[in-house]
């Protein structure tokens, strides 16, 4: 990171809020030693400089009735496509994650729905962009 000037400390922070984002700037500063103050203007330098891009909640969505987590890789039909999946994709609350890759395919999505049914008018929608091929989650480990 050549323009930002990030020490010790700030990893620190950043760890800490990686492991729970709800963390008060004062839980922070006890365990970096620290007032919840410095803190605070610590976790506002990381934003502004874009380290810190949001904050976030972990959650569990099988709890909502979303059990179906697919990786499905598009292949589009066209160079010509690109635009328009990107913004399907990021219109799209079902996407969870997508990646522009190099490789097999030319974009990996991570969805996840309620149903067989819900994946299946999800790739309906995606046939518009181009062809895929789906691998279901049967677990997650991490």
């Amino acid at each position: 990171m050549d323009m930002f000037s990030i020490d010790e400390t700030d990893h620190k922070i950043l760890q800490c809020l990686l492991e729970d984002a709800t963390r008060s700037n004062k839980e922070i500063g006890l365990k970096v030693h620290l007032t919840g103050q410095a803190v605070g203007a610590r976790i506002r330098k990381l934003e502004d400089w874009g380290i810190i891009e949001g904050r976030t909640l972990k959650w569990n969505p099988e709890k909502l009735g979303l059990t179906v987590h697919a990786m499905v890789t598009v292949f589009l039909k066209s160079q010509n496509a690109h635009g328009d999946l990107q913004t399907f994709v990021s219109r799209d609350p079902r996407i969870l994650e997508a990646h522009r890759v190099s490789g097999e395919g030319c974009y990996w999505l991570r969805v996840q729905v309620g149903s067989n049914g819900d994946l299946n008018a999800f790739l309906d929608d995606l046939l518009k962009y181009g062809n895929y091929k789906v691998s279901l989650s049967i677990g997650k480990i991490k």
